[in-house]
């Protein structure tokens, strides 16, 4: 099941996410940390960690939205990274942050596609994803071509919302994600449908062994979930 941001427009999935981070970008990063209390933070931390044995020089972050996971990235000492996203105004925002920053030289923000990446075979030695491969329009096609500009041995490291199944925090997830969360997002970002489009998109997200069995299908080998928080998010690892 596709799930849209805005039901009654003709667009397609990739549009309508392109649009909604667009109208939500100024917002973004506050009611990111905000309606996660912060968790998120800790949840990037630790998907970073996993990398530094790995000590990859150069780094691609699918979905970089404004640049937070590009960030976190710099503690693994890279030549640098590259995020890339499909909306304008996240990316925008993304580059307010890192020439405040000082970062520009470090990290390089672009317009990308998830599905159809613009760089050479085998070109990165990690390729990370922080809450984005929940809005590509075709997952597979998606991490296939992740898989395809990674250098051999090189890993993906994908951090995105699951499905608590434990009593009774699943339940207070429930009610959290599906109440309180869509009222607190339309309050402040002002749009009505994109923190809707959030519990519905977590609902309908292969996670889990369903995830890893798409991911090891799309040719990553050795690939591990690790679960986040009581099952709120989670960390999947693949190498190529």
């Amino acid at each position: 099941m596709t799930v849209l941001p805005y039901k009654e427009q003709q667009a397609g999935k990739k549009e309508q996410v392109a649009d909604m981070f667009n109208n939500i970008s100024r917002k973004y990063d506050f009611l990111n940390h905000f309606l996660s209390l912060g968790i998120d933070i800790l949840w990037r931390k630790k998907a970073i960690r996993l990398l530094k044995e790995d000590k990859p020089k150069l780094i691609l972050d699918i979905a970089t939205g404004t640049g937070d996971f590009a960030i976190e990235a710099l503690k693994l000492s890279p030549n640098k990274v590259i995020g890339v996203d499909i909306s304008e105004g996240m990316l925008e925002v993304g580059r307010e942050k890192m020439k405040r920053k000082g970062l520009e030289d470090k990290i390089e923000l672009q317009m990308g596609d998830s599905e159809k990446l613009l760089f050479e075979d085998n070109k990165f030695d990690a390729v990370i994803v922080s809450f984005g491969v929940r809005n590509f329009e075709n997952l597979r096609k998606g991490l296939e071509d992740m898989n395809r500009v990674l250098r051999k041995g090189g890993k993906a490291v994908i951090v995105e919302f699951s499905k608590p199944k434990i009593f009774p925090l699943k339940q207070v997830y429930n009610l959290y994600f599906r109440f309180v969360l869509p009222k607190i997002g339309r309050l402040v970002s002002k749009d009505n449908a994109a923190y809707t489009y959030l519990p519905e998109s977590v609902k309908n997200f292969p996670d889990g062994d369903e995830f890893l069995k798409i991911f090891s299908e799309s040719g990553f080998k050795n690939t591990k979930c690790i679960s986040l928080t009581f099952g709120i998010s989670s960390i999947y690892v693949g190498e190529k």
